[in-house]
């Protein structure tokens, strides 16, 4: 299992502990999950956080 997959649940389980119930607790999960997945991407090394701080004309080249 990948840290990606890995993250994901933990961002998961942690919204269904922070709050659980109703539309508020989807949305609450699915965000901490979203951060789970890229968090372990970036663990992972597959996620540059530089590649969204640069210019678009900088990542053409």
């Amino acid at each position: 299992m990948s840290l990606a997959v890995i993250g994901m649940i933990a961002g998961m389980a942690l919204g269904f502990a922070g709050y659980f119930g109703g539309f508020g607790a989807f949305l609450l999960v699915a965000a901490l999950g979203a951060v789970g997945f890229f968090v372990g991407r970036f663990l992972e090394g597959d996620l540059d956080v530089g590649d969204f701080f640069r210019p678009r004309h900088e990542r053409r080249r």
